[in-house]
Formats: structure tokens, C-alpha cells, sequence
């Protein structure tokens, strides 16, 4: 089977093919507290990765199709990986990731008990960074530089 080229928005040209892989520039990492429920886990993923998207449209594929025709939705150019971390390590790597002024995607425990986006946007302006409780963060950034970020977090179980 001859490989697709793409070019990505990190500058990265690849070719693949359904069994090779391509090789980023930029990782998109996802970090959620490991005291939460298994419902929250999902619920504060499914929230960071709309925020990774609308921080970058460039990271949405093309649509999907299947043999009969039928479309589906664009997903992500570039694999995710889902880390978690203890109440402590999570404010850590937010700090790391404010001293680098990273911009990232951020779930807070308030934003548990409200019903939607502008509900939201009010509960994380009522604190300042040091005082939110996460839930979780995501970002999209150079490799190594999310490697350092992360430090501490657990691949998700």
C-alpha cells in the first residue's frame, strides 16, 4: 500500500501508512488526578481535550470514512497520552507548567457542580492559580519539554 503524506501543524512532514508511525514534534499530554472517580476521570478528559482543540484547529485530521461512504468526525492528528497524579504532584507540574508560560487546558474540582461553559469560565476566575483544586490539565507542547513538565505523573491504569 503507497504511504499518505501529511504535513502537521508542528512543522513535521510524514508519510504513513495503516502500519507505520509517524513521529512528532509536540506531545499532547494529559494529566488527571488519581483520587477522582472513574466517572470524573472520563468527565475532565472528555472537557481537556475540547480545550487542546480549540487551542489549536490545526491538531484535527480529516474527516473519517468508512468502505460503505459513510463520514465521521475528525479526531486528532497526533496520539494522547493520559497520565495521573496525587493532589501534590498535579500542582507541581501545573506550577512547571506556569513558570515555562505554557498555555494549557485545566479542569478544577468546582467545575464538577456546574451545568455549563459560562458557569464554568466563572468558577476558575474566582481563584487564583495557586488556589484552584485541580481535576486535571492538559497541553500540547515540544516533547521533551512535556516530558519535563510531567515529571511525577503515572501512565493511567
Amino acid at each position: 500500500m503507497p504511504g499518505l503524506s501529511s504535513t502537521f501543524s508542528s512543522g513535521l512532514s510524514a508519510t504513513t501508512s495503516l502500519h507505520s508511525t509517524a513521529v512528532f514534534d509536540t506531545k499532547i499530554a494529559f494529566v488527571v488526578r488519581d483520587d477522582l472517580a472513574a466517572w470524573q476521570k472520563l468527565n475532565v478528559t472528555a472537557f481537556l481535550s475540547s480545550g487542546i482543540v480549540g487551542g489549536d484547529l490545526e491538531v484535527l485530521g480529516e474527516p473519517y470514512e468508512d468502505a460503505a461512504g459513510n463520514t465521521y468526525n475528525p479526531l486528532l492528528v497526533q496520539p494522547v497520552i493520559v497520565l495521573t497524579a496525587s493532589t501534590e504532584t498535579l500542582k507541581s507540574i501545573f506550577g512547571r507548567a506556569m513558570a515555562h508560560r505554557i498555555r494549557m487546558s485545566l479542569y478544577i474540582e468546582d467545575m464538577f457542580a456546574t451545568t455549563h461553559d459560562a458557569a464554568n469560565r466563572a468558577a476558575v476566575r474566582q481563584h487564583r492559580p495557586q488556589t484552584m483544586n485541580l481535576a486535571g490539565l492538559a497541553l500540547r507542547e515540544e516533547r521533551r519539554l512535556v516530558d519535563r513538565i510531567t515529571k511525577g505523573a503515572r501512565m493511567h491504569p
